[in-house]
């Protein structure tokens, strides 16, 4: 597939760079933390977590490890679940309260993200949206490091520990947006799949179609020498379009969810589908985090600020709350096949690695046959039939595009070019599936 990235009539970037963090994968990892830190020579570290996590094993293991290292903890746990602005300025404030040396963070990507934010603000001053592109901020420059960052995740879909980016709410706006800078990158990431053993199915289905899609659409997304050139090495930022790492990290990954999603849903005593989707959580953070998404999470963001009077089964959130996962996949087939006149035999084997029947059909039916086959893992995994399933119709289409068409940068990284018009038809068509 190497031959998107040899095509002549390509003006754009002729390098790329790959970054990821020191990264420890096992089963009782997790207890290794006091260790990791004691490596960086950390003395005094903030501990991050989310108030559903806080009195609960994985902590105690996490903080039990440190104090045995001998390093103060100081534990800050005022998270919620779609981390928003408030909320990584108070995580902003807790730091700037103490002299901490380094940051532990045990949970999701919220979790994670909630930490990348506030160790930026705490660092570099500011307000975090000053820091997102505009209109909605200043496009702040992130001028230096921040403190170590050693991320833990807790489920096994959003691959944060991997990633220079966070995803922040912007409560006066109510959606979510981008911060993205090399200097975010977590300085290592602890994998413990065993964090993940008590996960509930559809916790595990929504994390696992996040997985899926970022992988997919690293895979699909627009190469990386369709890029503006960079100039300047060191500004070059890690979400750069698809590359030959990101693509042999996103098969892998695409692979993983092929074998190992249903089975991991629908069985929480199968616990090598467990770890081998923790695995695979950690690699489709890898290779987004070194190409970017692009459409189905750009089109994500339209539905979490749109959601009214809805609840997810697996999580104990008040109303209204559509997981990241479901948000993302349930408009995946739609965009799957606008996307795949494009890039045709890539679509294609993207649909073979998920483990797509392709007998019989022509690059032509690529679209056809990778939508077909993430409806196939959406009905074995109970998950919501489209935009429908999570509480919208029709009526909803128009301003569901005019909120995602703002992520401009998710946008410019599909391979085929959109308008607001053709977002709406894909919302359109996402509506129900079956």
């Amino acid at each position: 597939m190497g031959c998107q990235y040899d095509d002549p009539t390509h003006n754009g970037a002729s390098s790329f760079t790959v970054a990821m963090p020191r990264l420890t994968f096992g089963r009782g990892t997790l207890s290794e933390i006091g260790a990791r830190a004691t490596r960086h020579q950390l003395k005094n570290v903030a501990l991050f977590t989310d108030p559903y996590l806080l009195d609960g094993p994985l902590v105690a293991t996490a903080l039990e490890s440190l104090e045995k290292a001998g390093i103060s903890v100081s534990v800050f746990s005022e998270i919620r679940v779609e981390p928003c602005d408030d909320t990584v300025m108070r995580g902003a404030a807790f730091l700037s309260s103490g002299t901490f040396d380094g940051l532990v963070s045990v949970g999701g990507g919220s979790v994670i993200d909630t930490a990348k934010g506030a160790l930026l603000v705490h660092q570099h001053g500011a307000n975090i949206v000053d820091y997102f592109a505009p209109p909605i901020g200043q496009a702040q420059a992130v001028p230096g490091p921040v403190l170590p960052h050693l991320a833990c995740p807790t489920t096994s879909g959003t691959g944060s520990e991997c990633t220079s980016i966070t995803v922040i709410r912007v409560n006066s706006l109510n959606t979510k947006f981008v911060v993205a800078n090399p200097y975010l990158l977590p300085t290592e990431a602890i994998v413990d799949p065993q964090c993940c053993d008590s996960l509930p199915a559809n916790v595990v289905a929504s994390t696992g179609f996040d997985l899926c899609c970022h992988a997919l659409e690293c895979f699909t997304a627009r190469a990386y020498n369709q890029h503006a050139t960079v100039t300047d090495p060191n500004a070059r930022q890690y979400i750069q379009g698809a590359n030959p790492f990101s693509d042999m990290i996103a098969r892998e990954a695409m692979d993983i969810v092929n074998h190992y999603l249903v089975r991991g849903v629908n069985d929480n005593t199968d616990s090598q589908a467990r770890d081998k989707l923790m695995w695979g959580a950690t690699l489709a953070g890898i290779a987004f985090g070194n190409c970017g998404t692009h459409l189905p999470h750009a089109m994500s963001y339209g539905i979490t600020h749109l959601m009214s009077d809805i609840t997810t089964e697996g999580y104990a959130i008040a109303s209204p709350f559509v997981p990241h996962g479901i948000s993302v996949v349930v408009n995946a087939p739609a965009i799957f096949q606008y996307t795949a006149e494009a890039t045709q035999e890539r679509h294609m084997q993207g649909a073979i690695c998920l483990g797509a029947d392709n007998k019989g059909a022509t690059v032509d039916d690529a679209g056809e046959v990778l939508s077909k086959r993430l409806i196939e893992l959406m009905r074995d995994t109970h998950m919501p039939n489209g935009l429908s399933g999570v509480g919208f119709n029709e009526s909803h289409v128009k301003a569901l595009a005019e909120s995602s068409v703002r992520q401009a940068r998710a946008i410019a990284n599909a391979p085929r070019e959109s308008n607001v018009v053709d977002i709406e038809n894909m919302y359109s068509n996402a509506l129900s599936y079956w």
